[in-house]
């Protein structure tokens, strides 16, 4: 079995994707405690995906590493994201929770075949051009590590050096960088985040990211030209919402054009779908059965603050609560009033299982999910990663046969 360690696990988010792909974890590094709890309280259960885990509570910079086996198959993590955050200071390298240092230390002690490294869409907006430049670098080439007392930007002189020399001596990966809308990977939210991939290179891996299988143009055909959405949730004509005006055009073009034909990709998953099942938590009277569905008061919407429609994927889940500008954390119901999502909605909206129980108040594990990455993007990707690896390890051994 592949073997991995994660690193700033948070809630397991990342990690449960990276099991339900093959990988075995060595250790799963996290600090804050109320998402150690969270995966200690879920493997205390019994539950599958995190059962046996080895979780380091505490800083990544304490753990030890050399408990490790050097060359391990995968390094995962989501460094901290405040200091890139669309919503935070806007700090980057001068903000001490910038942990991607830490990060291309860990690479470049553990020298991993491949690494996956989530963070947010902010990361990659025009203020931080070189700073994201520096960070791919520094890990393309980890053994070029800073000197004491160097300038992050004279470091970054000397990686674009190595760069373009051409030389490929000592440890050295091929990175790739893509930015994801996880509402094209089946997940029912609008969530943006930057994924860096890198295979060491002696792996002579060739890899892109996987396909998208959703789009919003195959919700439009499904809701509105086929109108098979409306039907799957017994909405009958007169409860369906009206077409948005700005689909007019468009839908009329798609009927000449019988598009329902030539859609490949499957439909954006809804808000509407996510939570198909759950009953309403303001009926449930401390009814059980869920968890983690409770009734939160006190949503109101405002300019600006307005919440997520049901039949869209969900805007993106942000760790704030009641503070969160947009209203990312509510729900606009059918009769246009709002509510907060329960947590366990939250938790659907992030594609974690319905068994999997988050430790904590409510306003505390709002914040676990939305620092969290979507179970089911984490499995698409590390599945991807998985198959090269292995493709990879299929491959030494014909040619170690050949020699033989």
């Amino acid at each position: 079995m592949l073997k991995a360690v994660e690193l700033f696990a948070g809630a397991g988010g990342l990690g449960m994707g990276i099991a339900l792909a093959g990988f075995e974890a060595l250790a799963v590094v996290e600090w804050d405690r109320w998402a150690c709890d969270t995966i200690r309280e879920n493997g205390q259960r019994g539950y599958p995906l995190v059962k046996g885990w080895p979780l380091f509570a505490g800083d990544v910079r304490s753990f030890d590493l050399g408990t490790l086996p050097v060359g391990i198959d995968l390094v995962a993590g989501g460094p901290p994201c405040q200091p890139f955050s669309m919503g935070g200071k806007h700090r980057a390298h001068d903000d001490d929770r910038d942990m991607f240092p830490t990060m291309v230390d860990v690479v470049r002690r553990l020298q991993p075949r491949a690494f996956i490294v989530e963070n947010v869409k902010g990361l990659t907006r025009p203020t931080f051009a070189n700073y994201f430049q520096y960070i791919l670098l520094q890990f393309e080439f980890p053994e070029v590590a800073r000197k004491r007392d160097e300038e992050w930007a004279d470091h970054l002189k000397r990686l674009q050096r190595q760069k373009t020399s051409g030389r490929r001596t000592g440890l050295s990966y091929n990175v790739v960088a893509t930015l994801a809308n996880a509402a094209n990977f089946g997940v029912p939210q609008r969530r943006e985040r930057v994924f860096i991939v890198g295979f060491r290179e002696d792996q002579d891996v060739k890899w892109s990211f996987p396909k998208e299988t959703h789009s919003a143009d195959a919700l439009m055909v499904d809701q509105w030209v086929t109108q098979d959405y409306w039907e799957r949730h017994r909405i009958g004509r007169k409860a369906r919402p009206p077409m948005p005006p700005s689909l007019a055009g468009r839908i009329e073009e798609q009927r000449q054009l019988n598009l329902r034909a030539n859609v490949v990709r499957a439909p954006w998953v809804t808000v509407r779908d996510a939570i198909q099942g759950l009953p309403d938590p303001e009926r449930l009277r401390g009814e059980a059965r869920y968890h983690n569905h409770r009734y939160q008061s006190g949503a109101r919407s405002y300019p600006g603050h307005t919440g997520s429609p049901l039949d869209l994927p969900a805007k993106t889940l942000k760790s704030g609560v009641h503070g969160v500008p947009g209203g990312e954390n509510m729900m606009v119901r059918d009769d246009g009033t709002v509510r907060y999502f329960t947590a366990r909605e939250a938790a659907r909206l992030q594609t974690f299982p319905d068994g999997y129980v988050f430790h904590g108040a409510w306003s505390e594990i709002m914040r676990q999910l939305g620092n969290a990455v979507p179970v089911a993007l984490a499995r698409i990707v590390a599945a991807s990663v998985a198959e090269k690896l292995l493709q990879a390890d299929m491959l030494r051994q014909v040619r170690a046969a050949g020699r033989a």
